[in-house]
């Protein structure tokens, strides 16, 4: 029988670019949800508040690579080229779970002990990404028309 050796399965997959152990393995998911509720100033009584609906959705990766055994700098460098293109990307989790469309808001690198060549041991990051899309919906319809032009 073909052994194919262990199955690497993916963690996450923002466009284009997975998350797994060789790649961009993250420590920590954090998920931000917020909502609007304006004030308006009243004389003589508490500000009066309106519900406006959602406000910004953002999730954050942060982890810390050991280039010998996980991802590193190749890995960092494609996501950087990424944000770079600014376009909204499909972020859809190793379960199946779309979160919807993000952009790269921001990602931040520190690297500590170092080869005497300089390159580093180990290299923390932090990936910051903010929702574009509505609602789940309108991201399936993105996906789907994405889909249908690769295909034309």
């Amino acid at each position: 029988m073909l052994s194919l050796g262990p199955i690497k399965l993916p963690m996450m997959a923002l466009g284009m670019f997975v998350f797994m152990m060789d790649t961009l393995p993250y420590q920590e998911f954090k998920q931000k949800f917020a909502w609007r509720w304006p004030s308006n100033s009243r004389v003589g009584r508490r500000p009066a508040y309106q519900f406006l609906g959602a406000d910004e959705e953002c999730i954050t990766l942060s982890g810390r690579l050991l280039p010998e055994l996980t991802g590193g700098d190749t890995a960092l460098s494609l996501l950087k080229l990424m944000a770079d293109q600014g376009k909204a990307w499909p972020l859809i989790e190793g379960t199946g779970a779309i979160y919807g469309f993000y952009v790269v808001e921001s990602l931040d690198i520190g690297k500590q002990e170092f080869f005497s060549d300089g390159k580093a041991r180990a290299i923390d990051f932090t990936l910051s990404l903010k929702r574009t899309d509505d609602s789940l919906l309108d991201a399936l319809g993105a996906l789907t028309r994405g889909v249908l032009e690769l295909i034309k």
